[in-house]
């Protein structure tokens, strides 16, 4: 029986708050997913486009707007397609007060998720199997995206290299967000590469030996 290929990520760094935007492929398979879409998305769509691959789902890290300012764009760019996000943030999209982007003037709404997650699923592309973990702090709703075989996780804003996500919003909860670091993600393999919403990459077992917030 074959092996599934791996999952390839690939990261995009859009708009003024560098973020990091994601498509995943699989192989040489046309159909591929977006991990969040935030400001000022057009290189990424124009990347997808240039490889002729097909955006078959958008999933959502976290509904704050530098993550999904640009659904709608994309939307526009490649039609409608099942867009998950987690149950806690479901008014975010159309609140900009909620998703931040009314705090800095830059007041955001888009076209909300029609795939409620709310922790525990899997999803499936191509043969890779993705774990949905919950891991609220940062936000309510904050997903991370696990693929074991091939030790990758797309963990939005909860674990950075060498930080964590901010807890000083209206809507972060810090002792959520610890247990979401300790609880969740610590108990990840330590050869785990995790791509955080902003910053590189990392790997958990790093983490574990150098994180001040981990460590502290």
């Amino acid at each position: 029986m074959s092996t599934p290929e791996t999952p390839t990520i690939h990261t995009f760094v859009l708009g003024d708050y560098q973020t990091n935007c994601f498509v995943v492929t699989v192989g040489d398979a046309r159909d591929c997913w977006i991990v969040d879409c935030g400001f000022q998305p057009q290189p990424m769509l124009d990347w997808i486009e240039l490889q002729q691959l097909n955006p078959v789902a958008l999933l959502l890290t976290h509904a704050h707007s530098d993550h999904m300012a640009g659904i709608d764009e994309a939307i526009s760019r490649f039609g409608s397609m099942p867009m998950y996000g987690h149950e806690a943030e479901q008014q975010w999209f159309g609140d900009p007060m909620l998703n931040l982007s009314g705090h800095i003037g830059r007041p955001v709404t888009s076209t909300p998720p029609d795939q409620i997650l709310k922790g525990g699923e899997t999803l499936h592309l191509h043969g890779a199997t993705w774990r949905v973990l919950h891991t609220p702090g940062h936000s309510p709703g904050g997903v991370c995206y696990v693929h074991e075989e091939s030790r990758q996780a797309i963990v939005g804003d909860t674990l950075f290299a060498g930080s964590m996500g901010r807890v000083d919003f209206p809507t972060s909860n810090p002792a959520d967000m610890q247990r979401s670091l300790q609880d969740v993600l610590m108990a990840l393999a330590d050869d785990m590469t995790v791509h955080p919403g902003h910053g590189p990459s990392t790997t958990i077992g790093h983490e574990r030996r150098t994180n001040p917030f981990l460590n502290g």
